[in-house]
């Protein structure tokens, strides 16, 4: 693996040290686990804009469908 290093100010640096050592984490694991929360927020804002755009009549149609195999697993 290769290192590298970065810049920040002093704040956000003691700040990321102080929740890695909270959280149990060296400080390179900390920012992985905050990119990572970062990716997953994002997809998620990505499906709620899609879903938000997927048609009315698309969505009954889903509810429909939904409803149909729930029934039947309770069968």
């Amino acid at each position: 693996m290769t290192l590298t290093t970065i810049k920040v100010n002093r704040e956000v640096r003691d700040l990321l040290k102080r929740q890695a050592a909270a959280a149990h984490r060296t400080l390179g694991d900390h920012l992985a686990h905050l990119a990572a929360l970062a990716d997953k927020q994002q997809r998620i804002e990505r499906l709620r804009a899609e879903i938000d755009a997927t048609p009315a009549s698309d969505l009954a149609s889903y509810r429909e469908e939904t409803q149909w195999w729930e029934s039947a697993q309770d069968a």
